[in-house]
C-alpha cells in the first residue's frame, strides 16, 4: 500500500470518503525523521496490512492533522500506535476535544522535527485554517484543502457531470489547482494570507503533494503560481 516518492517520505493512498455528497479521494504522507521516528500526515482509513508497512519503516511516533477536516481516522491510528503523539493545529484539537494533542501546530515547527519539515500556518479565514508542511530535503511541499487538483479520470469516475461543472467553475482541477471555492470567499483578512502566499512562492520547491488531486512531481515553485493565483 505504500508508494516511494523521495528518500525517506512515501504516499499512501486511501478509498475515497463522502464529503457533502462529493467522493473525496484520502491520501497520507509517512516521512521518516533523522532520528528514525514515523511521521503519519493526515492518516487515512487504517487497516492491518497498512499498519504493519508502517511499521516495518520504523518506530509510529507522530499523527498529524492538517486541518479541522483531516481528522477522521485518527482515534484508530492512536489505538493501533498508541506511543505516538497527536498534533494539530487548535482548530483540529477543538473539534477533537475527545483526543489528547500536543501542542498546537502554527507556523513554527516542533523542535522534533524542525530540522526537516518548514511549517506555514494558512490564517485569515472565518471558515478554517491549515498547517503546510515543506519537506526540506527533497523540496516537497504537503498541502492538504489549500490546493486541490483533480485529474479528469477521477472526476469521470467518481463525480456526476453537474459536480464536473462545479469542480471546473471552483478551479479545483488540473490547470488552475486552487483552494475550494468557498474557503477562498472566507478570506476577508487577506493580508496574513498574501504574507504566505510570497513566503512560499520564495521556496525552492520541487514537488508539491496535496490531500486530493493528481500530485506535482516536478516545477513544484511553477504549480505554487499558477494554483496561488486566486490570491
Amino acid at each position: 500500500m505504500i508508494e516511494d516518492f523521495v528518500p525517506n517520505l512515501w504516499i499512501v493512498e486511501g478509498q475515497c470518503v463522502n464529503f457533502h455528497g462529493f467522493a473525496y479521494p484520502t491520501r497520507s504522507v509517512v516521512a521518516r525523521l533523522e532520528n528514525g521516528d514515523i511521521w503519519v500526515w493526515s492518516p487515512i482509513k487504517l487497516t492491518e496490512e497498512l499498519a504493519q508497512e508502517v511499521e516495518a519503516l520504523g518506530p509510529v511516533r507522530h499523527l498529524v492533522s492538517p486541518n479541522k477536516i483531516h481528522h477522521l481516522f485518527l482515534s484508530e491510528w492512536q489505538q493501533r500506535f498508541p506511543d505516538a503523539l497527536l498534533w494539530g493545529p487548535a482548530s483540529t484539537i477543538k473539534k477533537r476535544n475527545d483526543l489528547s494533542f500536543q501542542t498546537p501546530l502554527n507556523g513554527n515547527a516542533p523542535r522534533l522535527w524542525s530540522d526537516e519539515f518548514e511549517q506555514f500556518h494558512v490564517q485569515g479565514s472565518m471558515a478554517m485554517d491549515e498547517v503546510l508542511f515543506l519537506h526540506k530535503p527533497s523540496r516537497t511541499l504537503i498541502v492538504a484543502d489549500f490546493s486541490e487538483n483533480f485529474g479528469s479520470d477521477f472526476l469521470e469516475k467518481n463525480w456526476k457531470g453537474w459536480q464536473h461543472w462545479l469542480a471546473r467553475a471552483w478551479g479545483i482541477t488540473e490547470g488552475k489547482g486552487y483552494a475550494p471555492l468557498d474557503w477562498r470567499m472566507s478570506f476577508f483578512r487577506r493580508a496574513k494570507l498574501r504574507q504566505i502566499r510570497d513566503k512560499l512562492l520564495s521556496r525552492d520547491v520541487e514537488n508539491v503533494v496535496m490531500a486530493h488531486g493528481v500530485i506535482q512531481q516536478t516545477n513544484g515553485s511553477a504549480y505554487l503560481q499558477q494554483c496561488l493565483r486566486w490570491i
